[in-house]
């Protein structure tokens, strides 16, 4: 059931994406304003990741993600309608409440992992994120024909991608509502507090550990277990305001060297394409090696895109420009997936299930806030230095995975294989 939602959803989540950029520097009149969207859809998306996981903790998987897919589709529905009737005051909050859809998209990954083995808790993650693939993909693409059913309608053709994003979340609301059963983690809880009980396990055994000769394991266990949080936290963050600082500003930069909506769309598909595909072989990485070593990995990903895009021929040959910048897309979106899976498994490792979903809707939280730092000041630095600035400086910041990723805690016990803390 989480395959075919994530299907569905993936259009809607790609609409932002494709055309957010192009609608605000439209009706906001300004270049250095077009990162405006983004970071306001990335805003909800960290007000969305916040409220989804406390309502996963409180009530289980299924009404915290369908919720969350409904509250997007009545943002889609929001923007849409600001760009019917050229409301600037709608826009804005209408793409905040958006954004709480994409984060639901996002979240839905650590639903893949509630039931999963260490041993397969990479693959897992990454077959909820391959199930976009197909609808995420398609999305961009859809934005001609979106267009021209949302200009039949009265409706400006740069809302038309809105229009499918409110159906498709709306489906997904609808189909993780009523099929998604059991709850995923609301079973993994139960298969925990059972194991926790099993003989030989009860509380007797539990209170030696931490207060006898266990204690100080016990207490290394648990400052690895933090270490390990904060690591992928930061890996995820890091590759997170890279790719959207880049990605937000690409179709701005094509249309102003001579692209049209199809060739920026088509660069875009390419690049959420790369963002989704390759995740049963990310996840096989991580399970196989590690997930330190796949985020690693991600940083020199995201700077060979980032000098690519800086390099690619912009006004003096714009027809050339148009399959560099598709390869250093493809870049981007291959880091941003090592990096996420790889920060995914890393922090779902050290979390028992009772405080899994809080926690990671607070690790979306900062994911969210720092794309949308990232977005809003990505709009500022091509105002100001120009896109190729913008995208060297990204993939030189990218870097910064390598001693993060690399540095293991002080005090943590040696783990027995790829599939301990840490990877």
């Amino acid at each position: 059931m989480l395959v075919l939602a994530q299907t569905m959803s993936g259009a809607g989540l790609t609409a932002g994406i494709t055309v957010g950029a192009l609608l605000a520097e439209e009706m906001l009149g300004s270049t250095g304003l077009a990162g405006v969207p983004s970071a306001l859809f990335t805003a909800g998306a960290a007000l969305g990741a916040l409220g989804i996981g406390r309502l996963c903790t409180r009530w289980g998987r299924r009404p915290g993600l369908a919720l969350g897919y409904a509250t997007g589709a009545f943002g889609s529905v929001g923007v849409v309608v600001a760009a019917a009737t050229g409301s600037v005051a709608l826009l804005l909050p209408a793409l905040v409440v958006y954004g709480m859809g994409t984060a639901t998209g996002l979240m839905a990954r650590y639903a893949g992992a509630d039931l999963a083995s260490p041993a397969r808790r990479g693959r897992a993650v990454s077959a909820v994120l391959f199930a976009t693939t197909l609808g995420a993909v398609t999305g961009p693409m859809l934005v001609t024909p979106a267009g021209e059913v949302a200009h039949a309608w009265g409706v400006p053709r740069l809302a038309g991608p809105f229009l499918l994003a409110a159906a498709a979340f709306t489906a997904t609301s609808v189909v993780l509502a009523c099929m998604l059963r059991p709850d995923p983690l609301r079973l993994a809880q139960a298969l925990a507090a059972r194991a926790a009980g099993a003989p030989d396990e009860g509380a007797d055994s539990g209170e030696e550990d931490v207060a006898g000769t266990d204690g100080p394991r016990a207490g290394a266990t648990a400052s690895a277990g933090r270490h390990d949080v904060a690591v992928g936290t930061t890996v995820m963050i890091l590759t997170q305001v890279v790719m959207i600082g880049i990605m937000t500003m690409t179709p701005v930069h094509m249309l102003a060297h001579g692209h049209g909506a199809r060739a920026a769309g088509l660069v875009i598909s390419l690049h959420v394409g790369a963002m989704f595909l390759p995740s049963p072989l990310t996840g096989l990485l991580v399970d196989r090696i590690g997930g330190r070593r796949v985020a690693c990995a991600s940083g020199p990903l995201l700077l060979a895109a980032g000098a690519l895009a800086a390099l690619s021929p912009a006004g003096s040959a714009p027809a050339g420009s148009a399959p560099a910048l598709g390869v250093a897309l493809v870049l981007l979106g291959l880091g941003w997936n090592f990096g996420l899976i790889s920060g995914t498994a890393i922090v779902t490792e050290a979390l028992p299930p009772d405080r899994r979903a809080t926690t990671q809707g607070l690790v979306d939280v900062g994911l969210a806030t720092a794309g949308a730092v990232g977005s809003l000041a990505s709009g500022l630095v091509v105002a100001r230095d120009g896109y190729p600035a913008l995208a060297l400086m990204g993939g030189l910041a990218a870097l910064l995975v390598l001693p993060v990723a690399g540095r293991s805690p002080r005090h943590a016990p040696r783990a027995s294989g790829p599939t301990g803390p840490g990877g």
